[in-house]
């Protein structure tokens, strides 16, 4: 990769698009996702926004606008659906079709357009023969979250939503579509189980839950989802599309469950809550794409990316979320950083999900953002009271004998700088009460080398962080 550095989350701080699927059309990757809000109430409350990047510059993402209106779909004129998690693929004559899933709705809608980035037209339902739509004939499950590969003149669409306890869903389906991209030419099949019927399959305690996804490597068929455990993106891997799908492993957690490389193993690094999003090869790479909640709740949630790897024999490796995309590619060990960077956020009350009952337990610190309409709008870390720590991976540390913070609040203490979360302390920036943004330094010698860094507050109130630059 050349040119801008990779961060995470990688759009801008005020953008909030989850549920990335990612793929590359020409020289571009583009990602399609569904469009949270920053302050959002609900999942989805915005219209399909498209974003692209250079395949070699992933730090250099450029808005495309809208590609959809939730508007465009003929049953969603009174605004009451959303737009859930979308995909794309390229059908047989070599246009760009939308699928997705209106919350108010349990069937599947397309668009079509003739460039990658839209904007998108309505185009119809998925439907069987007989003109009744997928999802509404007798016997039929629910549709949600499509996922869609097509090859030659047919289209894999799998779909499906599971969750605990409920027996009338069985797992995530996959159908087959005509040439026309609507026409059901195979009726659904399970390719994955959902938590009351994966007894004896090998997917006990990572079963389907919801965000299907599917990509070919290769001759071979990797099913991407997020299971039961809601915070984990797994795989699944077979020689056909259709059938003999068997559970691989964890791609990603969004709080690093399951790494024991600088931790144990349960030791969550970050407050979680769903996942969605898939892989693709970009410029020679493969990367995953995800999402992390951002603000105290579940629904205002950004895209995310990580460098992964594969085995011999076609098995993914689990990838650590980081702040850079991967320590392949760690960010430069000088200049300022914005804390909303953190890929780790917690403080000495272990807490796994995203803290909140409606609103955020003042307890633990969040990511947020000055308001939208705030002429200086920046992205921070709030309410970092004594014990929180934001913890940023990886830096390309050369003489680093600096650091210098940017801070405000009710707070008076000091910051230790950690390399990993439980070593001692390698030097302390001290932090006073503030109205307005203020900057304090202290000297601190940071070993050459890739390094993790990790940001500690120590005393009383709560503290808001906004930067810090490390300094040669």
């Amino acid at each position: 990769m050349s040119g801008h550095q990779i961060v995470n989350p990688y759009l801008p701080f005020w953008e909030y698009i989850p549920d990335g699927e990612p793929y590359v059309f020409g020289d571009r990757v583009y990602v399609y996702g569904s469009h949270d809000y920053f302050g959002g109430d609900v999942y989805c409350m915005g219209d399909y926004m498209c974003w692209s990047a250079p395949v070699d510059d992933l730090g250099d993402w450029r808005c495309e606008g809208v590609m959809y209106r939730k508007d465009q779909d003929p049953e969603n004129a009174d605004l009451q659906g959303n737009l859930y998690a979308p995909d794309v693929t390229v059908g047989p004559d070599g246009r760009y079709y939308l699928y997705y899933v209106l919350s108010s709705r349990g069937c599947v809608s397309v668009a079509v357009s003739d460039t990658p980035a839209g904007p998108y037209a309505f185009y119809g339902y998925v439907r069987y023969p007989d003109g009744t739509r997928l999802g509404e004939r007798e016997g039929d499950e629910p549709q949600f979250d499509p996922g869609v590969l097509t090859e030659g003149d047919r289209t894999y669409l799998y779909t499906g939503f599971c969750g605990r306890g409920d027996r009338s869903r069985h797992g995530a389906m996959v159908t087959v579509l005509e040439r026309d991209m609507l026409t059901v030419a195979e009726a659904p099949r399970f390719v994955a189980p959902g938590c009351m019927y994966s007894e004896g399959t090998g997917f006990e305690g990572h079963e389907y839950f919801e965000a299907a996804s599917i990509r070919k490597r290769g001759d071979l068929y990797y099913f991407i989802y997020s299971s039961a455990v809601c915070h984990e993106l797994c795989w699944a891997v077979s020689k056909s599309p259709v059938e003999g799908f068997r559970y691989g492993g964890v791609i990603i957690s969004g709080c690093d469950l399951g790494i024991d490389s600088y931790k144990p193993a349960d030791k969550p690094m970050c407050y979680v809550a769903n996942n969605h999003g898939s892989m693709t090869e970009i410029n020679g790479e493969w990367y995953i794409f995800y999402h992390r909640h951002t603000n105290g709740t579940n629904y205002s949630r950004q895209g995310c990316l990580e460098r992964i790897a594969f085995t011999p024999e076609g098995g993914i490796l689990q990838a650590e979320v980081t702040s850079c995309g991967g320590r392949a590619t760690p960010l430069r060990g000088e200049g300022v950083y914005p804390a909303y960077i953190a890929c780790h956020l917690y403080t000495d009350t272990e807490q796994l999900y995203v803290p909140w009952s409606g609103w955020m337990d003042d307890r633990f610190p969040k990511i947020t953002q000055t308001p939208n309409d705030d002429e200086q709008r920046i992205g921070y870390i709030a309410n970092m009271r004594n014990s929180a720590t934001a913890g940023f991976r990886y830096f390309d540390c050369r003489g680093v004998r600096a650091i210098r913070l940017r801070t405000k609040g009710y707070a008076s203490g000091r910051v230790d700088i950690r390399l990993a979360w439980d070593a001692e302390p390698i030097g302390s920036v001290p932090v006073g009460y503030a109205n307005v943004w203020q900057e304090t330094q202290a000297d601190i010698a940071i070993p050459d080398g890739v390094q993790a860094l990790y940001f500690t507050f120590v005393g009383n109130g709560h503290l808001q962080f906004a930067a810090f630059e490390l300094i040669v």
